[in-house]
């Protein structure tokens, strides 16, 4: 064989003219050219096998009429089934997501009783909270994907957490929300609509801009009576009225419910029901077995808490 670096013999014209006639002749007889110098394929992630060169044999070409047709891979639509809810005490079961109820967010002034202490938590030890979260991996939920959750058993992020502030107080407008914004995380805002307006509570454009940061609305009465003495028109001044206020303001329905001072009877259920809500929080009760949705469980957040006694908190099995 003759190489790139063999000389090439010497021939006498007289020879060389047929020979060149004779390899004209064989390379049409050929089953293809001699490729040579082609550069090399740079392997993909899907590893493709180096051609190699070999003799066809001569093909004899079917008739077009006897060809099959190539089929047309039809695509699949996506699945549409419709989630199966789960029983009582499988919602029962699964509720081990940590929810964490604030109320003021601010410091403390001599006015402040001791025992107000616990529902006033300082700025910097907001902060601090909050930037433990999100160092350590958690993930704030909101109460769909909780509900979600319960119900289906649909996925929630890894260490999911809730965050929830009760009442309305304007304090969780200038000191909480810019330090949710800063970590990116969700909350739910449990606002009783007696306070709407009023000085150093939350206004009605503050909730709707709340709305639309992505923070859940919810329902907390009208002026925090508790739910354990309501009777006749009481329900539909506490609960009705207040939702449909809510529901104005924001555009779209009010699905959850916060009962005051966490206090709850099964009397509430139907009416809570009838005003549309999907589940109601209370407080550190143990959750009612034929209602576990509207007796979910939540942790008061104390303003004189360590961090080590949040973290503590978080770790609880709720």
């Amino acid at each position: 064989m003759l190489t790139n670096h063999s000389p090439l013999p010497k021939l006498r014209p007289i020879v060389l003219v047929p020979l060149i006639a004779l390899c004209s002749l064989l390379a049409a007889c050929t089953a293809g050219p001699t490729v040579s110098n082609v550069p090399s394929i740079t392997a993909t992630a899907s590893a493709v096998a180096s051609p190699t060169r070999v003799t066809r044999p001569t093909a004899t070409m079917a008739p077009l009429s006897t060809l099959a047709p190539t089929a047309t891979a039809v695509p699949t639509p996506p699945s549409t089934a419709t989630p199966v809810f789960a029983d009582t005490a499988t919602i029962h079961a699964r509720s081990t997501v940590p929810i964490l109820c604030y109320h003021q967010v601010r410091d403390w002034t001599v006015d402040d009783a001791t025992v107000d202490k616990a529902y006033i938590m300082p700025i910097k030890t907001f902060a601090e909270q909050m930037d433990f979260l999100d160092q350590q991996g958690y993930h704030t939920i909101s109460p769909d994907q909780l509900y979600a959750y319960l119900t289906t058993g649909a996925s929630l992020p890894a260490k999911p957490v809730l965050l929830t502030f009760d009442d309305g107080h304007g304090s969780e407008w200038t000191n909480a929300v810019p330090v949710l914004q800063k970590h990116h995380f969700q909350a739910t805002f449990f606002i009783m609509t007696v306070v709407l307006d009023k000085p150093h509570w939350l206004s009605s454009d503050q909730v709707k801009q709340l709305d639309q940061m992505g923070m859940t609305i919810a329902a907390h009465t009208w002026d925090h009576h508790r739910v354990t003495r309501y009777s006749g028109d009481d329900w539909k001044q506490q609960i009705t009225l207040p939702t449909k206020e809510l529901a104005d303001l924001t555009g779209h329905p009010i699905k959850y419910f916060a009962y005051p001072y966490g206090l709850w009877n099964t009397a509430a259920f139907p009416y809570l029901k009838d005003a549309g809500f999907l589940a109601a929080f209370q407080l550190s009760d143990k959750m009612d077995p034929g209602a576990p949705l509207l007796t979910i469980r939540r942790i008061i957040a104390s303003g004189t808490w360590k961090l080590q006694t949040f973290q503590d908190n978080l770790a609880e099995d709720f």
